[in-house]
């Protein structure tokens, strides 16, 4: 299944959304410019290696990016879900939330994995804390999903909180069954910084002030 759009209506331009995007493709672009010795390079020096942890790659390794897929990926999660979520917390609070669910989930993964010496990118830790926040702020909101049916495609309205928990239940699971195994035997997912980053999400938005959503009653 994959979300298309939400039903809620934004009532605010998502600045921090649409920022945190462009910065995310430009630096995916250097990445792509850049030879793979040197992008090997770039990915040990910025990304979370938690065998020799460097405090600076918890916020830098959340705009890197392992593949167009990835990059993609997490920008339209972003898009989809951030957007409102923006919307209720005023952009500066947004941004503010956005980094906390980041490092949380990125000291969510080193927690499970001291030893790895893997490094570790993406903004999906920061990104599961958004969908989280959502999850708690829109449980009656349906999501616009293209589901496959044998050889065709068709759109339905799912309800987001069967989506979000179904996506919070697989990483779950994952997460705990790969304890024992390797990142590498894994394919390098960060399942806990996931958990990590969408229980932050839901922590965060019940204890942040929130504002109202509605045009004025004219409309």
């Amino acid at each position: 299944m994959i979300p298309l759009r939400s039903t809620e209506r934004v009532y605010s331009t998502a600045v921090v959304t649409i920022a945190l995007i462009a910065v995310n493709l430009l630096v995916f672009l250097y990445e792509a410019s850049l030879s793979q010795w040197q992008l090997n390079l770039f990915i040990v020096r910025h990304g979370i290696v938690p065998d020799r942890l460097h405090y600076a790659t918890l916020v830098e390794s959340m705009f890197l990016h392992g593949g167009w897929l990835h990059v993609l990926g997490n920008m339209w999660f972003l898009w989809i879900y951030g957007r409102n979520v923006e919307d209720i917390l005023g952009s500066p609070k947004f941004f503010l939330f956005y980094m906390l669910c980041g490092l949380a989930a990125a000291l969510v993964h080193v927690f499970f994995n001291p030893y790895s010496r893997v490094p570790t990118v993406g903004a999906s830790g920061a990104i599961a804390g958004v969908m989280g926040a959502y999850l708690i702020k829109f449980p009656r909101a349906r999501i616009i999903t293209l589901v496959p049916i044998f050889v065709f495609f068709t759109t339905l309205e799912v309800p987001a909180v069967l989506l979000l928990v179904y996506w919070f239940v697989i990483q779950f699971f994952s997460g705990f069954m790969s304890i024992g195994y390797s990142q590498v035997s894994e394919g390098g997912v960060a399942w806990f910084a996931h958990i990590g980053g969408f229980i932050t999400g839901m922590l965060l938005i019940s204890i942040m002030k929130t504002r109202e959503r509605r045009w004025p009653y004219w409309d």
